[in-house]
């Protein structure tokens, strides 16, 4: 006989003989599908306390005076409730107050069951507890769980008894799963006056991102006139978002703005921005600009990049874009390329880079201040490599390979071949590292230079000896314990003279005298000038660093160069690559840390003595008492170069007011570089900030913009807003809150 027959007749059998009666939490079983069995949801417990209970057995229970129900997580409090045990109906009148996980909801009548949380409550307030909005409205209705929705509502983040701004809603719709309210005929209400409508928003009251329009954004510039944003955010993907942004400017017309952002496996990642507008209503032009960026792993120590930035005309950022910061850029660089970072056997380490790379360069338009863009790299190989602990010695070779492109200069490749091997010997408290290598430059080059052909060869040997010492004790100061330290360190480099004056300048500059950059071999960037070097460096630096938290507290050093010999491998002087220094002896000091628990300082000064010539000072000293307050002053002077005055601020004015200015002053040109000026007021759930920026943009330009934004902490942020400013031109700036 068949076995399937057998089956179903004995489970046949069974139903006739105990029926099921569908209470409790029971197994379905449902003839000819009894291999996937349906189980109904276990009904939670449900426990009830109050002064005088009455009802019937397993029918009806009424609870009066301070009542309270748990179900769940659920805490139902009323003076009078009725509950049903057959269907989980409640009715309950008078002080309501139902406490869920993600809610507190208030009202004077409640009609709800509790399995399926479905019901009404009359003259509802509720309370969120994640985000801390709160509202009103004159009909909840629950519709499932973690969702509901009120008609005639009210929302605002701001606390009990202050209603400085609300969103009033014919209907408002909380979704506690997703975390976001949505609304319909929409009122922003600002001191009781509406100042935005709209027939549907809908915000994530958590912060958490969603797809949705967000809040206008508008400001002034005097290049664009008024200038109005709508920008609408999309969440593609937990991993992918984008923002589209139609602007409204009423000196240049419609501007369709994109962003997207997105994240991947394998340590991908991407940002592109996208502004085109069709028609510049001033010059008749389609104008538009686009930044990408691209960085992806590759897997066994490869990563790839991409990096692309061009803008259709030279004005483009001085005149289109909303960020003043934008306006002084000069080159926009196109590269893309792929690196690779290895082991070279149990001691060492391999690293190569390979990329193309061009350059967009944005021109002024007056007389006299044209820029020479930088030559093309067509393409760009890079190897360096590192051996250590070879019969106690350290071998490195860095090498490279470059096709130098430019339109109207000499250019060609350059191949590079640095070998070095060093020596080095350490202790606990110092060490000590001579160190040889010999520098090989190729040219082969496009056209002749100075009678000396198409290919010229280069070879300097260079000779280095660095060693340094470290010495700490133990001090109190103030009652405070330190560590003081004293580290001195001598580097002394040869490197014979060889007339480069003939050779093209394809990458190099002058390095800046400072600590970082001192104990170098050579005195340029790039590979096209190596200098000729009989000199020494000598450095003493002392910390102190608190020994309860490891802060360094304090940082002194100076340090001194001295040239046995004149250097005589030079760049031509140009406003680009000035000769900063060329004495014989050259001294630097510096002063940095945080001298106080508000007063932190950053200060150096270079001199050469061979001249009594100070050549460049960078000194700033703030003082941050406390959040919101912070006081910065700054003096930079580069000999023939520039000589300006920075200061910044933002400080209490009164009660919630805060005042933000900064001034960049140049001395040597009698001119504001750079000016802002604002205030800021924060309330407990709303922000106002204003806030006006000058800026020189070019030689003989200027620009001005006006931020004007209102939060509504919580809810949105309507208008420019100027933290990213404020960040930018006040050191120690903090959004007060």
């Amino acid at each position: 006989m068949n076995i399937q027959f057998i089956r179903n007749l004995f489970i046949s059998l069974l139903l006739l003989i105990f029926p099921l009666t569908g209470s409790g939490n029971e197994l379905s079983i449902q003839p000819g599908n009894e291999q996937k069995p349906v189980i109904k949801p276990q009904r939670k417990p449900t426990s009830i306390v109050a002064d005088r209970i009455t009802g019937y057995y397993k029918q009806e229970i009424e609870a009066t005076g301070n009542a309270e129900l748990h179900h769940g997580d659920n805490i139902l409090t009323a003076d009078r409730m009725k509950y049903f045990q057959t269907t989980e109906d409640t009715e309950v009148e008078g002080n309501v107050r139902l406490d869920r996980p993600k809610d507190t909801l208030k009202g004077n009548h409640l009609e709800l069951n509790l399995q399926t949380e479905e019901g009404r409550m009359s003259e509802p307030r509720y309370y969120i507890k994640d985000g801390k909005g709160r509202g009103a409205g004159s009909l909840l209705l629950f519709e499932g769980k973690d969702n509901y929705r009120l008609k005639d509502a009210n929302y605002t983040t701001c606390p009990e008894g202050n209603h400085d701004w609300y969103v009033r809603a014919k209907d408002l719709e909380i979704d506690n799963k997703k975390e976001v309210g949505t609304a319909r005929h929409v009122s922003i209400m600002f001191k009781d006056t509406p100042i935005l409508y709209s027939p549907w928003i809908d915000f994530s009251y958590s912060g958490k991102r969603k797809t949705g329009l967000l809040a206008p954004v508008a400001g002034y510039n005097v290049k664009t006139g008024f200038d109005v944003a709508l920008p609408v955010y999309l969440n593609i993907a937990p991993n992918i978002d984008a923002t589209v942004a139609p602007r409204i400017m009423t000196e240049r017309g419609f501007l369709l703005s994109n962003e997207l952002r997105y994240i991947g496996n394998n340590n991908m990642s991407g940002h592109l921005l996208f502004d085109i507008l069709p028609m510049d209503i001033k010059t008749n032009e389609t104008r538009w600009g686009i930044l990408y960026t691209h960085t992806q792993s590759l897997g066994k120590g490869w990563q790839g990049f991409m990096n692309y930035n061009q803008v259709s005309d030279d004005r483009y950022f001085r005149e289109l874009t909303p960020n003043l910061a934008q306006t002084s850029l000069t080159n926009l660089s196109r590269q893309g390329g792929a690196t690779y970072n290895g082991r070279l056997g149990t001691d060492g380490a391999v690293s190569f880079t390979g990329f193309v790379q061009s350059f967009q360069t944005l021109q002024d338009r007056f007389p006299g201040a044209q820029i020479v863009s930088p030559y093309d790299r067509l393409p760009h190989f890079s190897m360096n490599a590192i051996k250590r602990n070879i019969g106690k010695l350290d071998f490195e070779l860095n090498s490279s390979w470059t096709n130098f492109y430019h339109s109207t200069l000499v250019d060609g490749n350059r191949t590079i071949l640095y070998p070095t091997v060093s020596a080095p010997w350490r202790n606990e408290y110092g060490y000590i590292t001579p160190k040889f290598g010999l520098h090989y430059t190729h040219y082969s080059l496009n056209a002749p230079v100075d009678h000396k052909g198409e290919n010229i060869d280069r070879t300097i040997p260079i000779v280095s000896l660095d060693s340094g010492i470290a010495f700490d004790r133990q001090m109190e100061l103030s009652g405070r314990k330190f560590i003081q330290t004293l580290e001195p360190r001598l580097f002394y480099v040869y490197a014979p003279y060889r007339n480069q004056d003939y050779l093209p300048n394809f990458d190099s500059a002058v390095n800046d005298f400072s600590f970082a950059q001192m104990m170098t071999e050579n005195r340029f960037s790039g590979g096209d000038r190596i200098n000729d070097a009989n000199r020494v460096m000598a450095a003493l630096t002392s910390r102190f660093v608190e020994q309860e938290t490891g802060i360094e507290r304090l940082r002194l050093a100076i340090g001194q160069r001295i040239n046995f010999t004149d250097p005589r491998v030079l760049l031509p002087d140009t406003p680009l690559n000035p000769q900063v220094t060329s004495g014989k002896s050259d001294f630097i000091a510096s002063i940095s840390g945080r001298l106080t628990p508000h007063v932190s300082t950053d200060a150096n000064i270079q001199m050469d003595e061979s001249r009594l010539f100070i050549e460049k000072v960078r000194s700033g000293i703030s003082y941050q008492p406390d959040t919101g307050k912070v006081l910065n002053l700054g003096y930079r002077f580069t000999r023939n170069v520039l000589e300006q005055v920075d200061s910044s601020i933002q400080w209490p004015i009164s009660g919630n007011w805060h005042g933000v200015a900064r001034v960049n002053y140049s001395l040597k040109d009698d001119k504001i570089l750079a000016g802002l000026a604002g205030f800021e007021y924060n309330a407990c759930c709303w922000a106002l900030r204003v806030v006006m920026q000058r800026l020189t943009t070019a030689t003989q330009t200027t620009t001005t913009a006006v931020f004007v934004q209102l939060e509504l902490k919580g809810l949105m942020g309507i208008g420019n807003n100027p933290l990213q400013v404020l960040q930018q031109s006040i050191p120690g700036y903090t959004s007060v809150h």
